[in-house]
């Protein structure tokens, strides 16, 4: 195996290497390892891994075992006592199994190595691994840690072609769902369906191991055969799947086919089918159109015949009534000769003649009143007056009228029409609830339908009584087994008085019972202003919703003698009610709780922003760099762009939006900060002089002020409260309004007053060091003013940050290409001094071949190559998540016009 000549014979051989495998038997650890290293190094020769496979499944036979790499992994297990030969023993057995997934069909094919590897396993490999750790060997440790670097290389590339990260080929329900997701909406989810449920009728019997074997077989040759029909590993079958595929594949193409010129067919009917749907729609179209005109000819004529029809009714109409006007004027003339001829007297004949005009003008009818259909109240007109004395007879009444008269004319504007009169109704026996209705005022009730309505009889047949045994303000209590399902009361029970909205009512009762106090513990607790602290600022938050409104009060009080039977909440707001100003009292105790934590919240606020502009101001860290900023910007700005005085604050944060031209990872920013290092130490710091700016720019001044106008808007309305209650002529026990409210408006408006003058301050020194920089306060507020510095001092630490991560990978970079130096070179002297020991006929090869196997350093290139990959996706992490960090920083526009700065 030493030269070249020897090797091809022994690989040449038939059985030579499944005889040296049959030496795995020996309890002899030397010779074990030795055959350990000739056939790891024939894994390495061309055309010997698939001989090594071949020897150790001739091995399983030989030797009886089970699978055929379960005598290595016994071996790696076991312990022998003898340190030494135990290393040397598991370093031979891991550099083997290292060379048989490597190495061979391995070295390109990821399918194989996965297919050895699950094989070793399956076996029990991972815990024998982790219990090898514990040897501490460093040529051990080696090979150890190769085998976990291409087994997490390879597990990486598989779950790329899955779209995940890790696949854990452990379990079988992970590997099932992500088999499921790849193929669940491809055509090949029936035949996988079909395999599951053809799994499931596997027979039962002793054999059914065999058969799951034979499938388990069958799908790692499928996987691993070549498209030639070769097979890298032990093939079980006799068969070739590229031919088996083809044939299936011949079958779906003249399937495929077939469907294609279906389809064809159909589209082809399809397309005839649409013409002929767009002939008929048209012709349908057609069709109906021509009825839909007929149709609306046929209305237009009916409108008009009807028109017509109305006219000739009107003219109908009219014509009566001017037969009419002329009977009445023939009526009158007779009556005229009457008189004339002495047969009536002047006066009665005034009264006729007067009737009959009245008469005249109410039959001759309006066109829009007859048009209309409208009549008048009292139907037709009244019959002409019976004729005088001594007449010979009378005309005939007149016809009553087709369409009747119009109704009454309107009052004249700004005359109110009759009020309606209103009905008495019986007083209640006992209160009743409130109906919660709106009333029509009275001078709307003209012309309604309300003017109709007459309540008598109504009221007649209203049975009062059980309306009010169902509807009473006093509520039943406890059931009642007699109940004859409309409420009936008896007079045992006890009766409650409720006369508040019923949901009010019901939230009311919640609070009082989440306050646990009874009402004389209320009522104190408001006169004393809660000077036990009974009540928390929450739930006198909540009590201010539930105070009687003045209509409730009112309505409470009507029933003051009958205060024993109201509901709870009536008898809460009740008690409440009874106190003067129990509204502004509340108001002030609420805000007499809420003062202290109000006055903490603003007062750091305004601290953090008289702080902040103090830093500003007096930094000379910060002054230094604005120098240095303004000098490299006039710098790059050479020319009419240039020759600048000062710059705005907001081009600060422009400076990490300017890209170094040798890296795009590297900034101005970056660069800046780096010959800051170096050359002004003091500015590095920056960061350490000017804290209290991020607690400045969460700072809004407006907000600001208003939670100060709150606070002095309660002062005021206390002290208008206070001198209400010192004006008043008598109090009530117990009232400790004055003397507590008193102390603590002195208190408060001397904390208060003070923070006030606290913030003018912070708004003058804002104004003065904005002014100082430039700036104009009345165009940048104080909250932009802030962020700017904030942002760039952010900025800056990121910056700090991303240089020493750019300095830590340069030296890791250094460090790995003086490494790979290394290792070239001591790869150039083993090749050269390989080369003067081989000879002519390449002896000692073989033996170079199984040390370097022994302390893999075969596998160097591999390992570098990972190392190199590994260091490059560190650092393409860092350098992604340092890219986000900074796009997560946004931009924010200033109030200035025309200007921007970085956020």
């Amino acid at each position: 195996m030493n030269n070249s000549l020897g090797r091809a014979n022994v690989l040449a051989h038939p059985t030579a290497i499944n005889i040296i495998s049959q030496s795995l038997a020996t309890e002899n650890i030397k010779t074990k390892i030795q055959v350990l290293e000739i056939l790891g190094g024939v894994c390495l020769v061309p055309g010997g891994h698939k001989k090594v496979l071949d020897a150790m499944v001739h091995y399983q036979k030989y030797a009886s075992e089970r699978t055929r790499f379960q005598r290595l992994i016994n071996d790696l297990d076991r312990s022998t006592g003898k340190y030494r030969e135990e290393v040397h023993l598991k370093t031979a057995i891991m550099s083997f199994i290292n060379a048989v997934i490597k190495y061979g069909a391995g070295e390109e094919n990821l399918e194989f190595r996965m297919h050895l590897r699950y094989e070793f396993l399956m076996l029990g490999l991972q815990p024998v691994i982790d219990k090898m750790r514990e040897l501490e060997n460093a040529t051990l440790d080696r090979h150890l840690n190769f085998f976990e670097m291409v087994r997490n290389e390879d597990e990486r590339a598989l779950g790329k072609r899955f779209e995940t990260i890790h696949i854990d080929a452990k379990s079988a329900n992970s590997m099932f769902d992500i088999i499921k997701k790849k193929i669940a909406h491809s055509s090949a989810y029936p035949s996988f369906l079909s395999i599951l449920q053809h799994l499931l009728l596997l027979p039962k019997s002793g054999r059914s191991i065999h058969h799951w074997s034979l499938i388990d077989q069958l799908i790692q040759q499928i996987v691993l055969q070549h498209d030639d029909g070769g097979n890298p590993d032990i093939a079980p079958l006799d068969i070739n799947f590229k031919d088996v595929i083809e044939k299936v594949t011949n079958q779906d193409r003249i399937q495929s086919q077939m469907e294609k010129e279906k389809e064809q067919a159909c589209d082809e009917l399809r397309s005839e089918l649409t013409r002929k749907d767009r002939e008929m729609e048209s012709k349908e179209q057609a069709r109906i159109s021509f009825p839909i005109e007929i149709s609306t000819l046929e209305e237009a004529m009916s409108a008009l015949h009807d028109m017509q029809e109305k006219s000739e009714k009107q003219r109908a109409e009219l014509d009566d009534a001017k037969a009419q006007n002329e009977q009445l004027q023939a009526s009158m003339n007779s009556f005229r000769e009457l008189i004339q001829n002495g047969k009536i007297d002047k006066d009665s004949m005034s009264e006729a003649e007067e009737l009959l005009k009245k008469m005249a003008s109410a039959t001759i009818p309006t066109t829009s009143g007859t048009s209309s259909g409208g009549s008048m109240s009292g139907g037709a007109p009244p019959p002409p007056p019976p004729p005088p004395p001594g007449m010979p007879g009378a005309p005939p009444p007149p016809p009553p009228m087709m369409g009747g008269g119009g109704p009454p004319p309107p009052p004249p504007p700004g005359m109110m029409g009759p009020a309606k009169q209103r009905k008495n109704l019986p007083k209640p026996s006992n209160p009743l609830k409130s109906f919660n209705w709106s009333k029509i005022a009275d001078m709307q009730l003209q012309g309604t339908l309300w003017m109709d309505i007459d309540e008598t009889k109504t009221i007649k047949l209203l049975d009062f009584a059980d309306f009010d045994k169902n509807f009473s303000a006093y509520q039943k209590k406890g059931s009642d087994e007699s109940d004859d399902g409309y409420g009936s009361f008896k007079q045992q029970k006890p009766k409650e008085l409720s006369v508040i909205d019923g949901r009010r009512s019901q939230n009311c009762n919640i609070l009082l019972s989440k306050l646990k106090l009874t009402n004389e513990e209320i009522c104190k607790a408001v006169l004393t202003m809660d000077t036990a602290e009974s009540i928390p600022k929450d739930m006198i938050e909540q009590l201010l919703k539930y105070l009687p409104t003045p209509e409730e009060a009112t309505l409470l009080n009507e029933h003051q003698g009958e205060v024993s039977n109201m509901a709870r909440a009536d008898r809460f707001m009740y008690d409440l009610s009874r106190i003067a100003h129990y509204h502004q009292r509340l108001n002030c105790l609420y805000y007499k709780k809420k003062f202290q934590e109000r006055m903490s919240d603003a007062k750091p606020k305004v601290e953090a922003v008289l702080k902040a502009c103090r830093e500003i101001q007096t930094s000379q860290k910060l002054k230094k760099l604005l120098e240095i900023v303004l000098v490299l910007g006039n710098y790059m700005n050479k020319g009419a762009r240039g020759n600048a005085a000062g710059f705005r604050i907001s081009s600060l944060n422009k400076i990490i939006d300017t890209k170094s031209s040798v890296s795009r990872n590297v900034t101005m920013l970056h660069y800046l900060l780096e010959m800051v290092e170096r050359k002004f130490p003091d500015v590095f710091k920056l960061d350490e002089e000017v804290s209290s700016v991020p607690a400045a720019a969460r700072v809004n001044l407006g907000e600001l002020e208003k939670e100060l106008g709150v606070l002095r808007v309660g002062l005021k309305e206390l002290e208008t409260e206070l001198n209400y209650q010192r004006n008043r002529t008598s109090t009530d026990k117990g009232d400790k309004f004055v003397s507590v409210m008193g102390d603590f408006k002195t208190v408060s408006s001397i904390s208060f007053n003070k923070l006030s003058d606290l913030l003018d301050e912070a708004k003058q020194r804002y104004n003065k060091v904005c002014k100082l920089f430039g700036e104009d306060p009345d165009k940048v507020s104080l909250e932009q003013f802030f962020q700017i510095f904030d942002i760039f001092i952010h900025s800056f630490g990121e910056a700090k940050m991303d240089n020493i991560n750019f300095r830590k990978k340069k030296e890791e970079e250094e460090k790995r290409a003086r490494m790979e130096a290394d290792r070239l070179a001591r790869d150039k002297l083993r090749k050269q001094s390989r080369k003067a020991k081989a000879g002519k006929n390449g002896e000692g090869e073989f033996d170079d071949l199984v040390s370097a196997l022994r302390n893999g350093e075969v596998f160097g290139d591999d390992m570098v190559k990972m190392n190199l990959k590994k260091g490059r996706k560190i650092s393409q992490q860092n350098n992604r998540k340092n890219g986000d960090d900074r796009e997560r920083m946004g931009r924010v526009v200033t109030a200035q016009p025309g200007r921007t700065v970085a956020m």
